[in-house]
C-alpha cells in the first residue's frame, strides 16, 4: 500500500469513507461527509458545562470504525464523533499508562513531578503528590462537583489516591491493570475501592463502571461537574463478559504467586487473546459509552456537557494501528497517535474533523477555561488551550508537542517529527507525507534536525531527572 498524507489519511478514514468503514463492521446508519472544523462564535450562554472525560485503557488510534478499523463496530464512539469534532492529529501525554494521567491530570509534562517519572507507577512508593494542583482541584476550586469513576493509577494508599488529589469521590482500582472479574491487581491484592473503602463486586469491570457512571451522571446536580471516568477497557487480561472461567484461572494464578513477576505474568495473559476477543473489548467499550451518553441525554444535561474521549496511549499486541508504526512504550506515532472526540452540542457543530496537532496537557488548559477556572501560577501549565480555536475561530496554539521517556526521545513541530529510538540514533520524519515514519529525512535536512534536537533538549532540561 503507498504511503498516504495527514491530509489524504484524514479524507480516507473521515467523511463518506466513514460510511464504508463502518458498512464492513455492520453499521446500518447512512454517513454524511465529514466536514473540516470551523467554530460556531457566538453561541455562549454564560452557562458552564459540565466536563465529561472518558479514556479507553490502550486502545490504538484505528481500533474505532471512524478511524478505519475493518474490523471492528464501534457505533456509539462514531455517533459521537458525528455529533462533535474528531481529531486525526491528537496525541497522549506519553507512552503509557500513568505517565499520561498525570500529564491530563496536571496540564504538565510526566517529568515536571517525581510520580511522573515512573512508566508506568507499579508500587506503593510512587505517585501524584497530594500537594500537586489536579485538574479536579482546580475545578473543585471554581465550583465544581468532582467525580473519578474507573482507573487511577496515579499511587496507592495510604500517600495516594483520588481523593486526596481534588476528587470528591472515587470508585475504582488504584493501579494499572486488574482481573475484570475477581478485581485482583496488580499487587497481587484486591483492587476495587469505594473512595478509600474497598469495595466487592465480581461482576464484569466494564459493567460495573458503566453502572457507577450512569448513576452519577443522572444525578440532579445542582452544580456543574467533572467526571472522569477511566476504563479498563480493552487492557490486557484478554476477557470480555462470559469470560469468567478464564479469569478465575487468572484469578488463580495470581493468588498462588511467589513474586511480583509471576502477579505480573498472569495479569500479561501471554498465553490469551486473540483479534476476535480484544474486537470483542472494543466493542464493549463502545457499548458501555453509549450507555453513559443515553443516560447523559435523558438526563437533559446533554446540550450542556462537553465529552472528551481518548486513549490513554497507543495500543499494543491485538490493536489495529495501520498505517502507523509502533506502539505502546514507544515514542513512534502508534505509541502515542489516539483516537480523540469532542463534542459540546452548545457550543461546537457536528460532524466535523480536525487536523490540529495537539496532546494531553492541552486539553487540560481547555477544559480550565471553559469552566472559567484558574491555573496555580506557581505550577505553569505546559499545555495551551484549544478553546479559542475551537469556540473563537482562531488558530490553533502552535507550539511544540514534546515527549520523554527513557528509551526514547521525540518533538513535533508542525508536520516535522524528531525522534530518537532505544539505540540512540536520532531521525526526522515529515508527517504530512510519510504517517509511517520510514522515510528518515536526518541525512537530508541536518539542520531541521539540529534545530529540533535543541528545541527538545531545552525543554529536557527543565524536567527532573530519572532517578539512576
Amino acid at each position: 500500500m503507498p504511503e498516504i498524507s495527514r491530509r489524504a489519511l484524514g479524507a480516507l478514514v473521515g467523511g463518506g469513507a466513514v460510511g464504508a468503514v463502518a458498512g464492513t463492521a455492520g453499521a446500518a446508519e447512512a454517513v454524511p461527509a465529514e466536514r473540516p472544523f470551523r467554530a460556531r462564535p457566538g453561541a455562549a450562554s454564560g452557562q458552564r458545562p459540565n466536563i465529561l472525560v472518558i479514556l479507553g485503557d490502550d486502545l490504538g488510534w484505528a481500533d474505532l470504525s471512524s478511524y478505519g478499523a475493518p474490523h471492528i463496530s464501534t457505533p456509539n464512539l462514531d455517533r459521537l464523533a458525528r455529533q462533535g469534532v474528531r481529531f486525526t492529529d491528537a496525541y497522549s501525554g506519553s507512552s503509557t499508562c500513568s505517565p499520561t494521567r498525570f500529564s491530563l491530570y496536571t496540564g504538565r509534562y510526566p517529568g515536571r513531578t517525581k510520580g511522573g517519572l515512573a512508566e508506568p507507577i507499579a508500587n506503593r512508593a510512587q505517585g501524584l503528590d497530594p500537594n500537586h494542583p489536579t485538574l479536579a482541584s482546580l475545578l473543585k476550586k471554581a465550583g465544581y462537583a468532582t467525580a473519578l469513576i474507573g482507573k487511577w493509577h496515579c499511587g496507592w494508599l495510604p500517600d495516594y489516591s483520588p481523593t486526596k488529589s481534588g476528587w470528591d469521590e472515587f470508585f475504582g482500582n488504584r493501579g494499572g491493570v486488574l482481573e475484570y472479574f475477581s478485581k485482583l491487581g496488580q499487587l497481587g491484592e484486591h483492587d476495587l475501592y469505594e473512595g478509600d473503602a474497598e469495595y466487592k463486586d465480581l461482576r464484569y469491570y466494564t459493567n460495573v463502571l458503566t453502572e457507577r457512571a450512569v448513576e452519577y451522571v443522572s444525578r440532579d446536580h445542582d452544580q456543574p461537574w467533572l467526571l472522569n471516568l477511566n476504563f479498563t477497557t480493552p487492557h490486557w487480561p484478554w476477557l470480555a463478559e462470559g469470560d469468567e472461567e478464564t479469569g478465575a484461572e487468572i484469578a488463580e494464578k495470581i493468588r498462588n504467586a511467589k513474586s511480583q513477576a509471576e502477579v505480573s505474568a498472569a495479569l500479561n495473559h501471554y498465553d490469551g487473546g486473540s483479534v476476535a476477543k480484544y474486537t470483542e473489548m472494543v466493542q464493549s467499550l463502545d457499548a458501555a459509552v453509549g450507555e453513559v451518553l443515553t443516560a447523559l441525554r435523558h438526563s437533559g444535561q446533554e446540550e450542556h456537557t462537553l465529552v472528551y474521549f481518548a486513549s490513554d496511549n497507543g495500543g499494543e499486541r491485538w490493536s489495529y494501528l495501520w498505517p502507523l508504526s509502533g506502539e505502546k512504550f514507544v515514542l513512534q506515532e502508534g505509541g502515542i497517535r489516539v483516537p480523540t472526540i469532542v463534542r459540546w452540542p452548545h457550543r461546537i457543530d457536528g460532524n466535523q474533523v480536525s487536523h490540529a496537532p495537539n496532546l494531553s496537557p492541552d486539553w487540560t488548559a481547555t477544559f480550565l477555561e471553559v469552566a472559567g477556572a484558574r491555573p496555580d501560577p506557581a505550577y505553569p501549565l505546559d499545555g495551551a488551550s484549544l478553546a479559542g480555536y475551537l469556540l473563537r475561530g482562531e488558530q490553533p496554539p502552535e507550539h511544540d508537542l514534546f515527549w520523554r521517556v527513557r528509551a526514547n526521545r521525540a518533538l513535533r513541530r508542525g508536520n516535522w517529527k524528531y525522534y530518537r529510538d532505544a539505540a540512540g540514533k536520532d531521525h526526522l520524519y515529515n508527517l504530512a507525507e510519510d504517517l509511517r515514519e520510514q522515510a528518515d529525512l536526518a541525512p537530508d535536512r541536518p539542520e531541521l534536525l539540529a534545530e529540533l534536537r535543541a528545541a527538545w533538549e531545552r525543554t529536557d532540561r527543565t524536567l527532573l531527572p530519572y532517578p539512576a
